[in-house]
């Protein structure tokens, strides 16, 4: 399974990707996951500011963000658990691990975009409720 989500990264970044060396590569691919984690940042501080007077939720929201910071570094650790990353998934480490946390924080932020800019259909439980009323 490993070997088969290596060939496809591998693949994909070969033709997805301007780089002509791997370092370029890996650089890239740590620009585009930083890319993706400034818009969390910048839809959780939105959250943030619009759910100020929702202290309950607040606090919510920071105790999950933590737990996600840990679920994250855990998916990563778990997907590439080598000691040595460099001598087990070799140059190409940098590029697998970033573009790992990029989809991982893909997710987290599609969650959080609920949050956001809630949509009629989307209000229930804490989304929408700016003032805690409930």
């Amino acid at each position: 399974m490993k070997k088969i989500f290596l060939l496809f990264a591998i693949f994909l970044i070969a033709f997805t990707s301007n780089a002509q060396s791997q370092s370029e590569m890996n650089k890239d691919a740590m620009n585009s996951y930083k890319k993706v984690d400034d818009e969390l940042g910048v839809i959780y501080q939105v959250i943030l500011k619009k759910y100020a007077k929702n202290t309950k939720f607040i606090n919510a929201l920071r105790a999950s963000e933590r737990c996600w910071i840990q679920y994250r570094d855990a998916e990563v650790k778990m997907m590439y658990p080598a000691d040595d990353t460099r001598a087990a998934y070799g140059s190409i480490y940098p590029t697998l691990y970033y573009s790992y946390l990029e989809e991982l924080t893909k997710t987290r932020l599609k969650e959080l975009k609920l949050w956001s800019n809630p949509k009629q259909a989307d209000i229930q439980g804490s989304i929408g409720d700016f003032n805690g009323e409930y």
